[in-house]
């Protein structure tokens, strides 16, 4: 992931931490901690170079690609893609059901729907931001479609599972 994000343009690592701030955990979840770590483990292995440069306050650290990044990247497209892998909270408390009482698992799930309408206005941001980046702007417009579709997906499970529970 680091080296796809460090990308053409290269990237520090507070600027990770705000690309994946900017898509709220919708597709990639880390500690902001992994942002800063990563990219020094992929340097020592050679698939970034870095360099200081001036900051507001201190010098900031700026990661590039290496050419054996590059191959590295260009040999991982060619590999099959999985399924995401998912911890999926929700879908754990809706499994404990039978261990509690459908109003309070109701009562819990309805604190996704502020974070799906968070995430949305995310994605309609990152959204305004994508001309700003001619070369990924395509890849970009097809994954924020895939975020739309996945918050789509929970809005439309939230809904089956209040009819179920509610028993209406």
């Amino acid at each position: 992931m680091v080296l796809t994000l460090v990308g053409r343009d290269g990237a520090g690592p507070h600027d990770l931490v705000r690309m994946m701030r900017a898509q709220g955990g919708l597709y990639w979840a880390a500690s902001e901690s992994h942002w800063y770590s990563e990219p020094k483990r992929l340097e020592r292995l050679g698939y970034l170079r870095s360099r200081r440069e001036p900051g507001r306050t201190t010098p900031r650290t700026q990661y590039e690609l290496t050419a054996a990044g590059r191959d590295a990247v260009r040999t991982w497209l060619k590999e099959p893609s999985s399924l995401p892998r998912i911890q999926n909270e929700a879908v754990v408390r809706l499994l404990a059901a039978d261990l509690g009482a459908d109003g309070d698992v109701l009562g819990s799930l309805a604190g996704l729907e502020p974070e799906i309408e968070t995430s949305r206005a995310l994605l309609a941001a990152a959204l305004e931001r994508v001309e700003a980046l001619p070369h990924r702007e395509r890849s970009l417009r097809l994954v924020h479609r895939l975020g739309e579709l996945q918050l789509d997906a929970y809005e439309q499970w939230l809904d089956e599972v209040r009819t179920v529970l509610s028993g209406s």
